[in-house]
């Protein structure tokens, strides 16, 4: 390969644009040695650039205006980072049909507009890389396009957000509430000053959307994805979660079922001597089966400034080597002909675990037990902690698996009795580890 120059903008100098232009700057030479491509930066565009972000860069490079960057017949590829749907999608489009290849890590973005994007990707035979949309420097969504062509993806479980991550480990380890967990991630810089996003699940729900287009070949979006978040979760149920051999992680679950395919993200109950459970603090970590590699893991920092620009500057460098190479079909974007089914939420069949407060009465387990038999729900395993001092006790149950419809009814029914104080809560588990 011979020596060639490939120009680029960035869209974006935050947190992860400053760590990509690190990389390019700092590693120019010694990227040149190892693609034989002069990676050139010419144009970084961002409403703030009077901000110091201690990078030795040429001011005159410097833009308010992204259009700048997007119109420039010299720019080979435009890498948006400023996130959020608009003003982005209309800089990736607008990129796409000026004949740029794009570097996003817009999860968000691609988690309602892939088919879109794409689209226009291939109308105008330019690519779309997307790596650092999940799980920062995990080359995931590599493994999925490439590594695992040959196999038929049969699930996928991730823990994908650092923030939820870093809380319900700090729950478990130490017994923290939920709010000094929270508050300790926010004082470290694990969490947003508003953390709804993480904890509400939103974000797993966008990274889950990606995997999904990625290893099915389907168009998935947010809305087909149910989501539940870890505020509900307290220290106990991770206390009573070990006594069962039990951890708590947020997961985001994509499983298939011949034809259909099962999407969730919730806290979820997984073996305690699993890979997955030991996966504590900011770390990411994704778990995977194919029908003819088997079962695979991938861990790591999902987040933060290097971790992420590494895998910014990988997709740059993976579209460099294609322009060398005049290959820039985009053939991971075709979706199955024949696609799947989303699988819905309420024909899901699981074991569930179940915490209630009850009066301490010698008829209240039959009462309950009755509740759940008419519902076709059998129990696994009973826990019966301590009396409180009003009297109740914390009971908990393990369920064998139990559809989710039957179980939203024995739920309902639940809740209707006197003798239950407050709300069952309920968390699904999963084995397969």
């Amino acid at each position: 390969m011979g020596n060639v120059n490939v120009n680029i903008g960035i869209i974006g100098f935050g947190t992860v644009g400053t760590g990509a232009i690190k990389i390019l700057l700092e590693k120019k030479k010694e990227l040149k040695e190892k693609t034989g491509i002069n990676f050139c930066l010419k144009k970084i565009a961002d409403l703030d650039i009077k901000k110091e972000r201690h990078i030795k860069i040429d001011k005159n490079i410097l833009t308010t205006d992204a259009n700048e960057i997007i119109n420039d017949e010299s720019i080979d590829i435009v890498v948006e980072l400023i996130g959020g749907i608009n003003p982005a999608k209309t800089f990736i489009l607008n990129s796409l049909k000026n004949k740029k290849n794009v570097v996003t890590a817009n999860k968000a973005l691609l988690s309602e507009y892939a088919d879109l994007i794409f689209q226009t990707a291939a109308e105008n035979n330019r690519i779309v890389k997307f790596e650092a949309s999940v799980c920062g420097g995990i080359p995931i969504l590599k493994v999925l396009s490439d590594g695992l062509t040959a196999n038929r993806i049969l699930n996928i479980y991730g823990i994908v957000n650092g923030t939820a991550n870093y809380i319900l480990t700090n729950m478990s380890k130490y017994g923290k509430s939920f709010d000094e967990a929270l508050k300790e991630a926010q004082i470290k810089g694990f969490a947003e000053a508003d953390p709804t996003f993480d904890i509400k699940g939103n974000d797993s729900v966008h990274k889950l959307a990606v995997l999904a287009t990625l290893g099915y070949g389907i168009n998935v979006k947010a809305k087909d994805i149910y989501c539940e978040g870890i505020t509900e979760v307290t220290a106990l149920d991770l206390k009573y979660a070990h006594k069962l051999e039990y951890e708590i992680k947020l997961l985001a679950i994509a499983k298939l079922h011949n034809h259909n395919l099962d999407l969730r993200v919730h806290p979820t109950l997984i073996p305690q001597k699993s890979m997955l459970a030991k996966t504590d603090f900011e770390n990411n970590a994704i778990y995977i089966t194919g029908d003819a590699v088997g079962p695979l893991m991938l861990y790591g920092k999902g987040a933060g400034m290097m971790p992420t620009a590494s895998a910014v500057v990988a997709d740059i460098i993976d579209i460099a080597k294609k322009m060398v190479n005049n290959s820039l079909e985009n053939g991971i974007y075709y979706f199955n002909k024949q696609p799947l089914n989303i699988y819905p939420m309420f024909a899901l069949k699981t074991k569930y675990y179940l915490r209630f407060s009850a009066k301490d009465k010698t008829y209240v387990l039959a009462n309950i037990a009755k509740v759940l038999s008419d519902s076709g729900i059998s129990i696994a395993s009973l826990l019966q902690t301590e009396t409180n001092e009003d009297g109740s006790a914390v009971i908990v149950i393990m369920t064998h698996p139990a559809i989710e419809k039957s179980m939203i009814s024995a739920l309902e029914a639940l809740n209707k009795l006197s003798v239950i104080q407050g709300k069952v809560f309920a968390l699904r588990v999963e084995d397969e580890f």
